[in-house]
């Protein structure tokens, strides 16, 4: 039986937890959080009221023999979280996106497990969300040919609906600091998981270049943008394949989901035809089940097919599978998915936006190292004139067109989980 402890208990452990929880092979011995309070009610919430808190994660580490350790703490808080654990002979970290806030600290993770012989794994669960992992399967079969152009849209939602997790504002500041989140909330703290889908689905491991615009409309989060790239060549007689992704928000759009206020829709072009790929986060609401937006709709050939209806659509299955991976990795061996050099490289894509709009230019996968990161040529920088108060009077916006919506019709109500739906 595998032992496990989890530094962190915010939002999220709420869904890093749900594969433990059903796995036959671990046993949840510990949880850390700085807040005992909090850490109370998460385990209160898993019926788990016996389990061991700390606050000092060192002492969770000393005192309980781990197999392996979920981090889920800010982001520059990673690297001596992981090296500790790492050093105290913990076999397995699985570290919650992105890796780290620098490249500085990737490599240092990455060299650090490498010497105490430890797997690291980058927790990024959109690469088993099924409707994806599905996709990845009719690509890899050639439906639409050689894919050569992939596009995704990230929507930021809100609206009179209910999400399951709301961020309280520290967890929002701490995220639109470069310093402690490595860029900022939807770029780099989010857009891991978008740039994780446009390598992965396009059959790629890195871009060759990449340019961007970012507008800092709240004042201080890195949204609307629009980032453009472009796929390294293998040869000249092969066409150019290119990807972009915006972030766009829409916070007065009715859009109830389970977990966070996003979705994302993607499509990719092939030589032979489009594939469409309609939500991931918030999989599950009435976009889900209406008839025209199916998980996968492909056109070739002159007809439109429509895949994977069967499949879950909530998104909390992309979480247990990708535990019930990394549980098989450390019980049977293997790499897992990703590993610390993979996830080193997501977080020089999500870099390379940032240096684009600071530096006003294309930038090359090359220039994001750790030697120019430390002679300050690609450091992402805090925005000019960065002012938090922007983000009270978006809020306050916000509100005031969810009243109104509300007076205009629409229901403010809980939007209740696939299996509690009834018609």
């Amino acid at each position: 039986m595998l032992r496990v402890g989890i530094i962190g208990c915010g939002d999220i452990a709420n869904l890093n937890v749900l594969g433990y929880l059903g796995s036959q092979d671990t046993e949840l011995i510990a949880v850390c959080d700085t807040d005992i309070k909090s850490a109370g009610e998460k385990l209160e919430r898993w019926g788990l009221r016996s389990i061991k808190i700390y606050k000092d994660y060192k002492k969770m580490i000393d005192h309980e023999d781990l197999d392996i350790v979920e981090i889920l703490t800010p982001h520059h808080l990673h690297f001596p979280m992981t090296e500790y654990c790492a050093q105290a002979g913990v076999s397995g970290i699985s570290v919650q996106k992105p890796l780290a806030h620098t490249i500085t600290d990737c490599e240092k993770m990455i060299q650090v497990c490498k010497r105490e012989n430890v797997k690291l794994k980058l927790f990024e669960n959109f690469r088993f969300y099924p409707i994806f992992l599905y996709a990845k399967e009719l690509l890899d079969q050639g439906i639409i040919g050689e894919p050569l152009n992939f596009r995704i849209n990230s929507i930021g939602t809100g609206g009179p609906g209910l999400t399951l997790f709301s961020r309280d504002l520290n967890s929002l500041i701490w995220r639109m600091k470069v310093e402690t989140c490595g860029g900022g909330p939807f770029i780099y703290d989010d857009g891991i998981h978008k740039f994780s889908m446009a390598l992965w689905l396009m059959g790629e491991r890195r871009v060759e270049k990449v340019y961007s615009w970012i507008n800092y409309f709240t004042g201080v989060a890195d949204t609307p943008n629009y980032i453009f790239w472009k796929y390294p060549s293998k040869n000249s007689d092969e066409p150019p394949k290119y990807g972009s992704m915006q972030f766009t928000l829409a916070p007065n759009l009715y859009y109830p989901s389970n977990y966070y206020d996003c979705d994302e829709y993607i499509e990719i072009s092939g030589t032979k035809g489009i594939i469409w790929l309609n939500q991931c986060t918030s999989g599950g609401n009435y976009i889900s089940r209406s008839p025209q937006f199916p998980p996968v709709v492909v056109y070739v050939d002159g007809e439109v097919k429509s895949f994977g209806e069967n499949l879950p659509r909530d998104w909390r299955y992309s979480f247990i599978n990708s535990t019930e991976h990394f549980i098989d990795v450390i019980k049977s061996g293997g790499k897992p998915i990703y590993t610390g050099e993979e996830g080193k490289n997501l977080c020089i894509f999500a870099k390379m936006p940032y240096i684009s709009q600071q530096q006003k230019r294309p930038i090359y996968w090359e220039e994001i190292t750790v030697e120019n990161e430390q002679n300050g040529e690609c450091v992402v920088e805090q925005p000019e004139n960065q002012d938090f108060s922007g983000l009270t009077k978006f809020n306050r916006m916000k509100k005031r067109d969810m009243r109104k919506g509300i007076r205009d019709g629409l229901k403010h109500q809980q939007f209740k989980f696939q299996y509690e739906y009834e018609e």
